[in-house]
């Protein structure tokens, strides 16, 4: 069972800045409007690219349009052997369809 984070939470640690989100879109849809610091990832590309990105001891949310394809990428990451085992990797509730909070546009950040 993947754990979930509501998108009040995600918002709170994202500004906190212990939180890293992975955004699951298409660069097009993540251009137009994504949380504050998140990385493009879409999850086509997740499978290759998960052993590119450094993955520190910060906690991972995956984002997504509804929050279900958001699940398949966090357990994707947390059965990735290069995630330490207490980094939470978990799916934002409800996806971008439930953020109400702030969002940047622009091109993707690197990984």
């Amino acid at each position: 069972m993947v754990e979930e984070l509501t998108p009040q939470e995600v918002n709170e640690r994202v500004q906190s800045g212990d939180l890293r989100v992975i955004d699951t879109r298409p660069p097009e849809e993540y251009e137009t409007g994504h949380i504050p610091g998140s990385i493009n990832v879409p999850l086509n590309d997740l499978p290759s690219r998960v052993p590119d990105i450094d993955w520190d001891d910060t906690d991972v949310v995956c984002a997504c349009p509804v929050g279900e394809s958001s699940k398949q990428a966090a357990m994707l990451i947390s059965s990735y052997e290069g995630v330490e085992d207490d980094v939470v990797v978990a799916s934002m509730a409800g996806g971008y369809e439930e953020w109400t909070f702030e969002l940047e546009s622009g091109t993707a950040a690197d990984a």
